[in-house]
C-alpha cells in the first residue's frame, strides 16, 4: 500500500512506509515585488556604502594613506555588487556572474568584521587621546583589523567544515520500533552559486556513514535561484534513508513558484510532506511548508484536520521556529525547524537570539512539546560562519521519559 499525501491527510496506516509524493502542492503566494525588492535593496545598499565608507576613512586615518582616492571606490563597488548579482543570477548561471557574486558575499563578511574593527580604532584611540596616553595609530590600526581578517579567513574554513551533532531525544509513547532509532535533520543547504552538486555530495557521503534510518529536511534545499534545480539536487538520487527522506520548504524555496523546487525535489525520490501527515512505523511524522506554518489560522488549520493522535508521538517538519504555541496544542511532540542559521556569524547571532529567545539554537521546551532548531549545513549571504558551525544533526530517539540529553 502507498501513501497518498493529500492537504493534511488524516494518518494513513501506522505500519506503511510512504512513498515518494506524487501530489501537486498548492502554489505558494508570491512573498516579493519588484517595488519591495528595489526599496529594500536601497536601505541596504546605503547601509552598506556607510560601513565602507568608515572602514576606507579608519585605514586613509590610522595608516596614513591619501585621502579619497581610486582604490576607495574598489571595496564599495564590490559590496554594492552583491545586490545586482543576487538579482541576476535568478536569471543567469554565467561564470563571470558566480564570480563576481562570491566575490562581493565574501567581501560583505570581512567587511562586516573590518566595520567593527574600524569602530574599534575610533573608540580605543579616542579613550587615548581623553587619557592622554601616547598610541601608535599604525600599531592600533594594524593589530584590530589584522584580527578582521584572520577571523574572516577563519569563518571561511568553518563554514566548510561540516559538523555531526549527535542528539538524544526522549519521546513520550514511543513505539518499540523506533527506540533506539537514529534520524538525521539536515536543513538550509542553501544549493545555489556557492554550494553546488560537489557540496551536496560531501553531505551525502557524512549521511551515508552516519547511517540513519531517516533523513529530515526542514527547508531552503535551494538559494532562491529555479536555475539549475535539477542538476543541484541530482546527488540525492544516489542515496536512500531505509525509512525514506521527508521535505518541506523553507522561504528560500518560496522565492518562486515552488512547484519548480518541488518538482525537483520529487523527481530525485524525495518525499515532499505537502501540508499533511504521515506515518512511519507508528511516529507521526507531520510537515507544513514554509508559508502555511508562518501563517497562524493556516497552521492552527492543517494541524486540526491531520487528527494528530496524542498516545502517539509526534514530529512537525516546519522551517522557521515560530507559533510554537499552536503546534503544541495541536499535540505535537517535538518540532524540527532552522532558518536561523544561528545567526551564522559574529555579532549576528546575538541579534537572532534577542529574535527567536531559547529557539534560536538548539533544544528547548515549550509547555509538552520539545524544539530542536538547527544552524544548518550551508550559509546564505557571506560563506562564512563564526561563532557557529555548519551540521547534520543525529537524533537518536528513545521512550517515555520527558528528559532530553545531548552527547
Amino acid at each position: 500500500m502507498q501513501v497518498e499525501p493529500t492537504l493534511a491527510a488524516p494518518i494513513p496506516n501506522a505500519d506503511e512506509k510512504p512513498s515518494p509524493a506524487d501530489s501537486k502542492p498548492r502554489v505558494s503566494p508570491t512573498h516579493f515585488t519588484w517595488r519591495r525588492i528595489a526599496v529594500f535593496g536601497s536601505i541596504i545598499s546605503a547601509i552598506i556604502l556607510c560601513a565602507n565608507a568608515l572602514v576606507c576613512a579608519t585605514w586613509s586615518y590610522f595608516f596614513n594613506l591619501p585621502g579619497w582616492t581610486a582604490w576607495q571606490v574598489l571595496p564599495g563597488v564590490l559590496a554594492i555588487a552583491f545586490i545586482p548579482a543576487t538579482i541576476l543570477r535568478f536569471r543567469s548561471e554565467h561564470f563571470a556572474l558566480t564570480l563576481v557574486y562570491g566575490l562581493s558575499a565574501s567581501w560583505l563578511g570581512a567587511l562586516n568584521f573590518a566595520f567593527f574593527a574600524a569602530v574599534a580604532c575610533w573608540l580605543v584611540a579616542g579613550a587615548a587621546w581623553l587619557a592622554g596616553w601616547p598610541l601608535p595609530h599604525f600599531q592600533l590600526a594594524a593589530a584590530l583589523f589584522g584580527l578582521a581578517f584572520l577571523a574572516t579567513a577563519y569563518g571561511l574554513f568553518n563554514a566548510k567544515r561540516v559538523r555531526v551533532n549527535r542528539l538524544t531525544v526522549r519521546l513520550p509513547h514511543l513505539p518499540e520500533a523506533w527506540r533506539g532509532r537514529t534520524a538525521a535533520l539536515v536543513t538550509d543547504l542553501h544549493l545555489g552559486p556557492l554550494a553546488g552538486a560537489g557540496f551536496l555530495r560531501r553531505v551525502i557521503a557524512r549521511l551515508r556513514s552516519l547511517q540513519p534510518k531517516a533523513v529530515f529536511i526542514s527547508g531552503d534545499m535551494f538559494d532562491g535561484s529555479t536555475l539549475g534545480r535539477d542538476r543541484l539536487v541530482a546527488p540525492w538520487r544516489d542515496y536512500s534513508a531505509p525509512l525514506g527522506i521527508y521535505f518541506v520548504t523553507g522561504n528560500h524555496d518560496e522565492f518562486a513558484d515552488r512547484n519548480l523546487f518541488l518538482d525537483a525535489v520529487n523527481n530525485v525520490g524525495i518525499h515532499v510532506l505537502n501540508n499533511e501527515m504521515v506515518a512511519i512505523d507508528g511516529l507521526q511524522l507531520v510537515g507544513v511548508h514554509d508559508a502555511e506554518s508562518e501563517a497562524a489560522d493556516t497552521l492552527r488549520s492543517i494541524l486540526s484536520r491531520a487528527q494528530i493522535n496524542r498516545q502517539r508521538p509526534s514530529i512537525l517538519l516546519a522551517h522557521r521556529p515560530v507559533n510554537l504555541s499552536i503546534a503544541e496544542a495541536a499535540g505535537i511532540s517535538l518540532q524540527l525547524s532552522g532558518h536561523t542559521h544561528r545567526g551564522q556569524l559574529w555579532p549576528w547571532n546575538l541579534m537572532v537570539s534577542r529574535i527567536y529567545g531559547n529557539f534560536a539554537y538548539g533544544l528547548s521546551r515549550l509547555g509538552r512539546m520539545q524544539v530542536y532548531t538547527s544552524s544548518g549545513v550551508g550559509t546564505w549571504g557571506p560563506p562564512l560562519r563564526l561563532g557557529t558551525q555548519s551540521e547534520i544533526v543525529l537524533i537518536r530517539f528513545e521512550a517515555a521519559s520527558a528528559l532530553v540529553s545531548c552527547s
